[in-house]
């Protein structure tokens, strides 16, 4: 994927970047990764889970839900440090102060979620009565608020990115925010709703990876 925000450069200075700011980058370059691969391990090892049933966000819940908390708050670091390294990089243009923030504030989100758990619900940790909750808890509310600010940050920042494409007349990538930005901000349709959820991520995640990656190519940024 090639959906980022980082200009394109009319002179690529290698290894130009400071080695702090490389660092930050690779931390949100591998927060996607790092998520979807905790992620799969539990869903293959954790007895009872199911992802036509449940979110991943329940995998937060039982005696090992503390994975997936910790999983959520690193990945949400992550996401943190690639706001301050694409801050560093990119210091003129469309969305050199805002994908920072919208960045940031996705970050946030992801952190809140994971340390406010989603509830155990549809039989899911093994033991757990089939059904949704009885009434949600005052934890498994904030995670969905939480999860929701996070989507929405990110899908703004994808807005704003494409707007900079345009500008810029980078078509390819311009369309590649314009998915993005539609992926997260489309319905939630209940049927599929933890498998869509799911694919939503992927879609958040991979954006901000591919954009870490394109400030890694692209030191000195300054359009």
């Amino acid at each position: 994927m090639t959906m980022n925000s980082a200009p394109r450069l009319a002179h690529r200075e290698a290894h130009t970047l400071p080695r702090s700011t490389r660092r930050l980058l690779l931390a949100g370059a591998v927060a996607g990764p790092l998520f979807y691969a905790s992620a799969l391990v539990q869903m293959l090892t954790r007895p009872g889970f199911d992802i036509r049933i449940h979110p991943l966000s329940q995998l937060s819940t039982g005696d090992l839900g503390w994975i997936q908390i910790l999983t959520f708050v690193l990945a949400g670091l992550g996401l943190i440090c690639l706001s301050i390294g694409h801050r560093r990089v990119v210091t003129r243009g469309i969305g050199r102060a805002a994908i920072p923030i919208l960045v940031a504030i996705g970050g946030a989100g992801f952190i809140a979620a994971g340390l406010f758990p989603q509830d155990a619900a549809n039989g899911f940790p093994l033991g757990v009565a089939d059904g949704p909750a009885a009434e949600p808890t005052w934890h498994a509310l904030l995670h969905m608020v939480a999860a929701i600010v996070a989507f929405t940050a990110l899908a703004v920042a994808a807005i704003v990115a494409l707007i900079r494409t345009i500008r810029e007349r980078r078509a390819a990538v311009a369309f590649g925010n314009g998915i993005v930005a539609i992926a997260l901000l489309a319905p939630v349709v209940p049927d599929i709703a933890s498998i869509q959820v799911a694919v939503t991520g992927l879609f958040a995640f991979g954006w901000c990876t591919a954009t870490a990656i394109s400030l890694l190519r692209s030191p000195r940024a300054s359009r």
